[in-house]
């Protein structure tokens, strides 16, 4: 098990809602990080698609798990997904090698979006936008 949660989207420092934001306040940051695949604005949260071949960069955060296994359950939870129930959940998490900003590579549970992201419009730089109304990307912040 990894001890360790890459996070590019609402599980970012700054970024967590309310619902989430107790749980997300007890991860410790790591480092800025990325993993290879494509990111899709899905209206009020990305959802990122891995594929360790592509030349996209989907970036974000390594965060260190507490050693409290009910903030992992939370974090499910908040991300629909469902260990007894993965091909149901809306993410599935997986274990994933990202690339520190050093270069060095880190084990880290990622939450894969588990649909067909369908014609939802690709976040071409691989980041989650600072702001986000729920209804499109701020393209300033790109």
């Amino acid at each position: 098990m990894s001890d360790y949660l890459f996070v590019y989207g609402t599980l970012q420092t700054g970024h967590a809602p309310d619902e989430i934001a107790h749980a997300v306040e007890t991860l410790q940051h790591v480092g800025s990080a990325f993993v290879r695949g494509v990111l899709y604005d899905l209206g009020e949260y990305p959802g990122a698609v891995l594929d360790p071949s592509s030349k996209q960069k989907i970036s974000g955060m390594v965060l260190q798990l507490p050693e409290d296994a009910n903030v992992l359950r939370q974090l499910d939870e908040y991300e629909g997904f469902d260990p007894n129930a993965p091909d149901e959940s809306l993410f599935v998490r997986v274990l994933q090698e990202v690339v520190m900003e050093s270069g060095r590579t880190l084990r880290c549970w990622v939450y894969v979006y588990n649909r067909d992201p369908g014609s939802s419009p690709v976040l071409t730089h691989g980041k989650y936008p600072k702001k986000h109304s729920g209804s499109g990307i701020d393209k300033d912040t790109q």
